[in-house]
């Protein structure tokens, strides 16, 4: 075991309580504290040219978040005693706090209950009103720099970041143009305009959606197309995401991420403000979330390019229906959009009285209708032939699904007529005259020709 599992400096290390990119987190015991504290290490790199370069950049942020973090003073921010810096190594000797991350909380299957969310972000509201009336702004809020504790205890910490905005921008050390993450930043960070206290409350204002849908208010393939996302589009209304959730919250966080800083809660206590009026109107209950149906889904082919947010979204917004044999789902001809995905038992399709097609188990009816934006008629009719489970799609609901959902469904349909008209035509040419079979060319490819009149 090396020295450094041991000590690191006069610090007695008792365990690895985190790791990042650039550092690891230890809890550490100390000879002058009866109280465990924590130990950020950061082991420098080789002294080449580039790796020397980023170590004068860590040093630089390492003794910043010393010197903005000694002017806080607040129970919801992690306390900084001292910075000491050594020529392969340097450590940030801090406050030891018992808890996780909120990352831990932000995929569908562990989302905290609604109270306890607002709760959890109202006291972040209340730390940066605090950092920002000191002259600090954070610059990267996002769940990997908010802890928490089993009782909801509260810190933000890695203000290694922080602006001084008692200073000006070119004399700024802390001033590092493209600083934050990406998916939760504002808007105006992203343009590298200057900054204030507003681009912390649209970070957070991002955090909060993503602890109450388990899922990013914009989300893309690539970092450009994020990037467009941010400055230009809408979030979808939480609402929409999760029906139980209070009106008025789509008010708080449209406020919050807002693009435009003047129309943005100009400070972290108007926002805990408000979010205190959406918690009056809650009820302390923490009914847990069913999974039973969410992992019958997940088994099911149809859903194979739906992520978990997505299938959960798919979920909220359709109706689980369980039939008796010889129902009929759907009737020929007439003018209804919904269409369903079987989950168990047999549906068959007809025409005019005349077996098409069975269907199992993740194979989707009803969707022609859905994908003739003219007639909007059934051409088939769907009956159960046994007693049969399935998930009804009700055009409605999903007009109010996220982009993202209503395009996997798009996609998926398509497909799924497409390969069916595949079968359909293979089944026909059984009863069809023979074709009249043309020459390829002597290279082996199709030689289109056009003749002129």
């Amino acid at each position: 075991m090396s020295e450094i599992s041991h000590s690191i400096g006069k610090y007695r290390v008792i365990e690895e309580v985190g790791r990042g990119a650039t550092a690891i987190v230890y809890k550490v015991e100390s000879p002058d504290d009866p109280e465990p504290l924590a130990v950020k290490l950061v082991r420098f790199q080789d002294k080449a040219r580039d790796e020397a370069k980023w170590n004068r950049r860590l040093l630089k942020l390492l003794k910043a978040e010393q010197a903005v973090v000694s002017r806080l003073d607040h129970p919801n921010i992690v306390r900084i005693h001292e910075v000491v810096t050594e020529p392969d190594q340097a450590y940030v000797v801090m406050e030891y706090f018992p808890g996780e991350s909120l990352e831990r909380y932000c995929s569908f299957e562990r989302l905290l209950p609604i109270h306890r969310t607002i709760g959890i972000v109202f006291k972040c509201c209340m730390a940066l009103d605090h950092a920002y009336r000191q002259g600090v702004v954070h610059r990267d809020i996002k769940p990997a720099n908010i802890l928490v504790d089993e009782n909801d205890n509260v810190k933000i910490t890695d203000f290694g970041l922080a602006l001084n905005i008692n200073k000006k921008v070119e004399t700024d050390s802390t001033f590092i143009m493209g600083v934050g993450s990406p998916a939760y930043m504002s808007p105006e960070q992203i343009k590298g305009y200057p900054l204030n206290q507003k681009t912390d409350l649209y970070s957070l204002g991002v955090v909060l959606f993503h602890l109450l849908t388990g899922r990013l208010p914009f989300r893309a393939a690539n970092p450009a197309q994020l990037i467009y996302r941010i400055i230009n589009a809408d979030p979808p209304l939480v609402s929409q995401l999760n029906p139980d959730m209070p009106e008025l919250m789509n008010t708080v966080l449209r406020k919050a991420l807002e693009k435009d800083l003047y129309s943005r809660y100009r400070n972290g206590a108007e926002f805990a403000k408000d979010l205190s009026a959406v918690r009056y109107k809650i009820v302390d209950e923490d009914v847990p979330q069913d999974t039973t149906r969410f992992a019958t889904l997940r088994k099911l082919a149809f859903f194979t390019e739906f992520d978990d947010v997505e299938l959960w979204e798919v979920l909220r917004t359709s109706t689980w229906r369980s039939v008796a044999a010889r129902t009929t789902l759907i009737r020929e001809r007439d003018a209804d959009q919904r269409f369903g995905v079987v989950v168990a038992g047999e549906v068959e399709l007809s025409v005019e009285g005349r077996r098409v097609q069975r269907l199992g188990p993740g194979e989707v009816f009803g969707e022609l209708a859905w994908l003739d934006t003219i007639d909007h008629r059934h051409p088939v009719s769907a009956v159960a032939v046994a007693p049969t489970s399935y998930i009804e799609i009700n055009p409605a609901a999903l007009a109010l699904a996220t982009e993202e959902v209503r395009e996997l469904f798009r996609r998926l349909l398509a497909t799924t007529v497409a390969r069916r008209f595949a079968g359909a035509a293979r089944q026909l040419a059984r009863h069809c005259e023979p074709a009249v079979i043309g020459d390829l060319t002597a290279s082996g490819g199709l030689d289109l020709q056009i003749l002129d009149d």
